[in-house]
């Protein structure tokens, strides 16, 4: 499964300056490809495109419009989730004879929400080297564009296609406090937004992001209910999309009038250790602080603590 090209064919073309490919030592390279404008991809990507000796991508078509721009000569081979089971093995028994194979996708990060996993796993397993070649990502393009707090963000895929699934993952997801993302269909958009604010709340805050790096990219924030209302079911919407939905904001502690009603509230059915121990679990307050102030408030009203 591979190609016997020339050490001169070896390499690729940039600003109109043919630069030779080094030889790779003998591993899997997991390498990141532009998700949109052929401009975002690194020199050591290019190197590693045109040195391996077997390059396996999802789409051969979809890689050689990237390896032309680049005057890459490799030859490409489909890996991809219907053949994996076939292709898989012959790519680790490449590795064991030595060689270097390069996996790409047909566009971003490779194994992110694609079969490539599988085979990362494989090599693993079978002790050889990964080596990630990073690069172009979707999902952390859309995060750095969008607005959205970046400092934990949790990465979960597509939703599920069936409304009843899909409003079970999003409210699983409801108390993660971090930014969620999520890869979406353009012509589910519209119904996913309107779960979004149903299962959220309407106020939540979200990002559609849409054809990222490309000529008509476009970033559009808002709360669930006002980018539901815009992506509506008139509305014809085309592209990739990555959704990005806020961290669920921090409920404000009840205020000190709000917790002596609760206090009194409790200790009218239980004994003040009881009440305060439940006060502490309904309002997240500390349970001495809490037994302490009921104990200054049967006071004031005239009675004795329990």
């Amino acid at each position: 499964m591979t190609d016997d090209l020339k050490s001169s064919q070896r390499g690729y073309r940039v600003a109109n300056t043919f630069v030779p490919a080094r030889p790779l030592e003998p591993a899997l390279y997991l390498v990141a490809t532009p998700i949109g404008n052929l401009g975002d991809i690194t020199l050591r990507a290019l190197e590693t495109l045109s040195g391996a000796d077997v390059l396996a991508c999802e789409d051969t078509r979809v890689t050689r419009v990237l390896l032309d721009r680049y005057g890459i000569v490799n030859r490409p081979y489909a890996y991809h989730e219907h053949n994996s089971d076939e292709v898989g093995p012959k790519l680790i028994a490449a590795l064991e004879e030595g060689k270097s194979v390069a996996l790409v996708s047909d566009a971003g990060t490779p194994l992110v929400s694609d079969p490539g996993y599988r085979l990362g796993q494989m090599a693993i397993q079978a002790g050889h080297k990964v080596v990630p070649i990073p690069g172009a990502s979707a999902p952390l393009a859309a995060l750095v564009g969008s607005g959205m707090p970046s400092d934990a963000f949790l990465f979960a895929g597509f939703l599920p296609v069936k409304d009843k699934g899909r409003r079970d993952r999003l409210a699983e997801l409801s108390k993660v406090p971090a930014t969620l993302i999520f890869f979406e269909s353009p012509h589910r958009i519209g119904a996913t937004l309107a779960a979004a604010a149903e299962v959220l709340g309407t106020g939540r805050r979200a990002a559609v992001c849409r054809e990222l790096t490309k000529t008509f990219e476009e970033f559009r924030r808002g709360t669930l209910e006002e980018l539901a209302a815009y992506y509506d079911d008139d509305r014809v919407v085309k592209g990739e999309i990555v959704l990005l939905l806020a961290p669920p904001e921090a409920e404000e502690p009840p205020g000190e009038v709000e917790v002596d009603v609760l206090l009194r509230q409790l200790s009218t059915s239980m004994p003040a250790a009881k009440a305060a121990a439940e006060a502490a679990r309904l309002t997240g307050l500390a349970r001495k602080v809490l037994y302490q102030r009921l104990l200054e408030l049967k006071g004031e009203d005239g009675g004795g603590a329990q």
